[in-house]
């Protein structure tokens, strides 16, 4: 796998696709720049060599060219964050990209306007491509938040340097890190999935069943799984027309000698809002017109005694609505065991975007040994897909 440490940047302009799809205020100021910070070391390390850099990033779904999601407004943050003052380009093709690509000396940094300015990026159009690569001469991906996308600037492009590409650092080290869970972990490995749904996590559950030993499931899906079983669940979210698909999955991780934990008990509500009224119920004997918001207290010490012997961890989806706070307490403890048995030695891994914001909400993400950048990029690399973005790199 070749990644930017295996170049020599000297008097080269890297291209490099980046993520910088970050969220902005009202007053289009960025709220959250742990995108940018990612991307980092890679930028540093071709700046270093004595190379210079062009970013290219999109920003938002616009149609077509739209002032609100220029990438200016990110400037000044890109600026402050990597140290260095960035260049801006209006467009990411034409004159306006050409002159500023060719006018960049070494230690420069160039930012691209928005590749969505143009459908032509997302079409995967091979003529866009092959003017983006004209601006540069080594290709670096860089962006694992879109690596699962076959688009102009994250796998097209990469047929134009046949020799010269390669993954930035960011990008190598969220595959290696999936890697560490998917083929190269250490037992016993658990998986701990969350979220609403069954249906939206059917194929990773299915994809991981041969690699893990304990698989906790949590959050809304826990209610399909007790319906199944004949369970009364209440109020609670449940999809009903995959009570067959959840006695399967329980069926197939038995045969396959996974253990499967799923809550006992939950914190129950009379609505779905902070302030209704609540109590502690057997997860099986939620009352008509109440319904589980949270993990229990005799489920969260069964999931503890699970986490804390787990050597490799894999968490994706919260175990209750975190966004409330009073259904919050179920993922931070949850948090907090993931992160005494990482400090006991455990690597753990955690993906998908609930679950991001809920280490980061919590102040929980140094404690955990690597928190993936792309949700929907992780989920089809969970799910045994190869990436087309990384395909590219490979290729």
């Amino acid at each position: 796998m070749k990644t930017v440490d295996n170049f020599d940047f000297k008097d080269k302009k890297a291209l490099i696709r980046v993520d910088f799809n970050v969220p902005l205020d009202e007053n289009f100021k960025v709220t959250d720049d742990t995108r940018i910070e990612a991307a980092k070391p890679t930028i540093e390390k071709i700046l270093k060599d004595g190379g210079s850099v062009i970013l290219m990033s999109h920003l938002g779904r616009p149609k077509g060219k739209e002032e609100k999601y220029s990438l200016k407004h990110i400037l000044d943050k890109t600026s402050e964050v990597l140290g260095v003052t960035v260049k801006f380009a209006e467009d990411s093709r034409g004159e306006a990209a050409k002159k500023a690509s060719e006018d960049l000396k070494p230690g420069e940094i160039l930012l691209l306007e928005n590749l969505r300015f143009y459908s032509e990026e997302e079409a995967g159009d091979e003529n866009y491509a092959k003017e983006l690569a004209s601006l540069g001469d080594i290709y670096v991906n860089d962006a694992f938040g879109t690596a699962h996308r076959a688009h102009a600037s994250t796998t097209i492009i990469a047929k134009f340097f046949p020799n010269e590409k390669c993954f930035g650092l960011l990008l190598a080290k969220e595959i290696e890190s999936l890697n560490k869970v998917l083929k190269d972990s250490e037992k016993p490995v658990t998986a701990i999935l969350g979220g609403s749904k069954v249906s939206t996590k059917i194929t990773v559950i299915e994809n991981i069943l041969d690699k893990v030993d304990h698989m906790i499931l949590g959050g809304g899906m826990t209610y399909t799984f007790i319906k199944a079983q004949g369970g009364e669940v209440g109020d609670s979210i449940c999809e009903n027309d995959k009570l067959d698909l959840a006695l399967e999955i329980l069926k197939k991780a038995k045969e396959k000698g996974v253990q499967v934990h799923i809550p006992v008990d939950v914190i129950a509500a009379d609505d779905f809002n902070n302030n209704a009224n609540t109590k502690i119920v057997d997860v099986d004997k939620i009352p008509d017109g109440w319904q589980g918001l949270d993990a229990g207290p005799k489920t969260l010490e069964k999931f503890k005694k699970v986490v804390l012997e787990s050597k490799t961890i894999l968490w994706n989806g919260p175990v209750g609505v975190f966004e409330m706070e009073n259904f919050a307490n179920g993922t931070i403890e949850l948090g907090n065991y993931i992160a005494e048995a990482t400090k006991n030695g455990a690597f753990s891994l955690v993906g998908g975007g609930d679950s991001v914001s809920a280490v980061k909400q919590f102040g929980l993400e140094p404690k955990m040994s690597y928190v993936s950048t792309g949700g929907g990029a992780m989920l089809e690399m969970l799910e045994g897909r190869t990436l087309p973005g990384i395909a590219a790199i490979l290729d």
